[in-house]
């Protein structure tokens, strides 16, 4: 099993994380956030991901900390549970549509990190998380998992919708990335011999 936790406080944030990559999508996620607790939990079910997360942030003062901070932690503990990479896909792609939204996921688990993010200028937040916090995340994320990242909205208007498409989007790509590869025979998906 490829497991791995992490526990990182800061003036901000607490947050502490258990992570089994070989899981069944089982969450357990609390951030003091409901609409980001929702997306974490897709997060985890989409991607067969276990996570046990517990988030304490300065709520009082808005959600960037501990939205940005629970991705920093996500990152770092993914790609200490994917050791040196032996055996894994490394590529992953998912197109995810969500009602009138579609939302495409492009990653690689490349050790260099890069996101490039597109959204229809305007495109709508959700209800109580704008959609420059889930960049945030993403950003987060990529910075701490040292990979690259490409998130598409192609379209929607729903910002609930777009959010949840790009989560979900990110869940399948990461699924796939991440997945023990039967041909690889455990070599290290790189020309280089590490990744």
């Amino acid at each position: 099993m490829r497991k791995a936790d992490c526990k990182r406080t800061t003036g901000e944030t607490d947050i502490t994380l258990e992570l089994n990559l070989d899981g069944t999508g089982r969450a357990e996620v609390c951030t003091g956030h409901a609409f980001f607790d929702h997306m974490l939990n897709l997060l985890a079910r989409h991607s067969l991901i276990d996570m046990k997360l517990k988030a304490v942030g300065d709520l009082e003062v808005d959600a960037h900390h501990t939205i940005e901070d629970t991705g920093i932690v996500i990152g770092d503990t993914l790609l200490r549970a994917l050791g040196d990479k032996r055996g894994i896909g490394r590529y992953g792609c998912a197109y995810v549509p969500m009602d009138e939204t579609l939302c495409r996921c492009v990653i690689d688990l490349s050790n260099r990190p890069y996101l490039e993010f597109r959204a229809p200028q305007g495109a709508a937040d959700a209800p109580n998380m704008p959609l420059s916090l889930t960049v945030e995340f993403l950003r987060a994320i990529v910075n701490n998992l040292r990979c690259n990242l490409h998130v598409e909205v192609f379209y929607g208007m729903d910002g609930h919708h777009i959010a949840e498409a790009i989560f979900k989007s990110l869940a399948h790509a990461l699924r796939q990335a991440a997945e023990p590869d039967a041909r690889a025979a455990g070599s290290i998906p790189s020309t280089k011999g590490c990744i």
